[in-house]
């Protein structure tokens, strides 16, 4: 299906079963509002879902793994190399993600839209756009068409599952370099200097880290990336994985499918998703406080607050699926709690 028609899918989350989730929030025998975001989070659904009455019974995790060859200014600490190794580990279910979701309950996909070698257990040919982008300080890192190809993987993945009886999905990615392109990208859509939007990826010194801001303010200079034309801003210092969970966010608003967000390259992509189609920001979820400097600034250009503050910033999805045990708890007591009136007691009132 073509963007274009994917976009006017996309409408604004159901008020009515929002206003029906609150009613029911309302009259639960438990103090007002004591459960915070987590009532809010289940009214939320409700209204990404289109029904008050919903379960979260199948939960999955989509993540996209590409490289980046703006690897080759050693914006990183490890190389290329490494995005297929981890991609191998999720295959087999021995990565930090796959353990954590194992406990959460949470079914692990990886896709390889864009990694620079295939990985038998994950490379599916319907999936693969290229085999890595090219480095943005030379050159564009993807042309239009490819970086249009890896958001309609995503989109497509959201279908899919939702087809197979996934309630709701989260992003994680895998791919050596991406913190540089997602601050290239967060620069851009937020119009801010990439100092302010940049950190340290995994582990940079501070001379890498200034070779890091002047490698994404050089490159900004030069290709110009039009930042009201998402397309143009991906393709132009972006990559294949953000634009393939940019396409999974859109497909989660197209198709009524909350999507959680991970951290700093998950929100970079949910970002470009609200700049596409506004309205597709009422299908996210945030889940964690991402450390990199740029995940706080584009959570709240999102309008969206965390749940969880654990320093994480292992990326992969592990702070989405973190945050999924607590969305499950909440949604419980909303489902299974008596009312005042079935357990005979008066019912609070909002004092003013």
């Amino acid at each position: 299906m073509k963007l274009e028609s994917i976009l006017k899918r996309i409408h604004p989350a159901d008020q009515t079963s929002m206003e029906q989730a609150k009613k029911r929030w309302m009259s639960v025998a438990k103090p007002l509002f004591s459960l915070g975001k987590l009532e809010e989070a289940v009214i939320r659904m409700a209204g990404m879902k289109g029904t008050a009455d919903y379960t979260l019974n199948k939960k999955g995790l989509l993540i996209f793994c590409a490289d980046n060859g703006i690897v080759e200014e050693k914006v990183t600490q490890t190389g290329q190399e490494v995005t297929a190794v981890v991609a191998e580990h999720f295959a087999s279910g021995d990565a930090s993600v796959c353990i954590m979701s194992r406990a959460a309950s949470v079914d692990v996909f990886p896709v390889d839209n864009g990694m620079a070698r295939d990985v038998p257990a994950v490379t599916r040919p319907e999936d693969k756009v290229a085999y890595g982008t090219r480095n943005f300080r030379k050159e564009p890192a993807m042309t239009r068409e490819e970086t249009e190809r890896a958001m309609n993987v995503g989109i497509r993945l959201v279908r899919e599952k939702k087809q197979e009886g996934y309630e709701i999905l989260a992003t994680g990615e895998m791919g050596i370099g991406n913190t540089t392109t997602s601050s290239a990208v967060a620069a851009c859509l937020l119009n801010l200097p990439a100092r302010e939007v940049t950190g340290r990826g995994a582990g940079l010194d501070l001379a890498g880290w200034q070779r890091k801001v002047e490698l994404i303010d050089g490159a900004l200079e030069r290709l110009r990336p039009d930042a009201s034309d998402v397309t143009d801003v991906l393709s132009k210092v972006g990559g294949l994985d953000l634009a393939g969970m940019t396409g999974a966010y859109l497909g989660g608003a197209a198709y009524g499918v909350p999507i959680v967000i991970d951290g700093l390259i998950s929100a970079a992509a949910a970002l470009c998703a609200a700049r596409l189609a506004p309205a597709a920001a009422d299908y996210m979820l945030p889940s964690h406080v991402p450390a990199e400097p740029a995940g706080m600034l584009l959570l709240d250009a999102l309008g969206l607050s965390p749940l969880l503050d654990c320093g994480m910033c292992l990326g992969e999805g592990s702070g989405a699926v973190a945050v999924m045990p607590v969305l499950e708890m909440g949604l419980q007591v909303y489902r299974q709690m008596g009312t005042f009136e079935e357990m005979k007691l008066k019912p609070y009132e909002i004092l003013r």
